[in-house]
């Protein structure tokens, strides 16, 4: 009996013992700290490559060019589409609400909603012309239509060989000047990371 018992007190322990090496911890740490973990893209790399490219593309030239052109109004800007053609399943709309923010930010442009965002928003107006009052309703016919569209892609390249690997990222975005067809500006990021298991 007594065997027993230093027996089930003896599984206890170890049981604690080993639930306690197993049990995950988690810390709370700055966002703007760069963490990489598996070596994948993540949101470091978005922030670094949206901090970047936006310093590019409002320091540019084609701002000067615009405001000359058009009487000193600020150019009315939409970010469309940004294909990712990496080998990663990367959700670029956290990269692209950093430039949008940064857009804002600067005063430099003004920024119109696209895509999905632009949609919910008309089904708004639509719903207004038979539910909301005449003095309140929304009209269709006065949005601000865009002077440039923002797009690009996210390209990576990977080299592996055993335990390593080289991923290679590039963030490669145009603005075209949407009356024209003219590009405007061209820009890219390099992200290269060195992982070793």
């Amino acid at each position: 009996m007594k065997f027993n018992r230093i027996l089930t007190v003896a599984a206890i322990a170890v049981s604690g013992i080993f639930i306690a090496s197993c049990s995950r911890q988690v810390t709370r740490v700055s966002t703007d700290q760069t963490i990489d973990v598996s070596g994948n893209w993540n949101n470091s790399d978005a922030r670094m490559a949206a901090d970047e490219l936006t310093g590019k593309i409002l320091g540019a030239n084609w701002i000067d060019t615009h405001l000359n052109e058009h009487q000193g109004k600020r150019p009315v800007v939409i970010v469309g589409f940004v294909q990712n053609k990496s080998h990663e399943h990367i959700d670029a709309e956290t990269f692209l609400t950093d430039i949008e923010s940064s857009f804002i930010q600067s005063q430099k442009v003004r920024l119109v909603q696209g895509g999905k965002k632009r949609d919910e928003l008309r089904a708004e107006k639509a719903d207004q012309q038979t539910n909301a009052s005449v003095s309140s309703m929304k009209k269709f016919g006065l949005e601000n239509g865009a002077d440039y569209i923002l797009q690009g892609s996210i390209n990576s390249i990977v080299d592996a060989h055993k335990r390593q690997k080289v991923v290679y990222y590039q963030v490669n975005l145009e603005l075209t000047n949407i009356q024209t067809n003219e590009v405007v500006w061209i820009g890219e990021k390099k992200i290269a990371k060195y992982v070793k298991n």
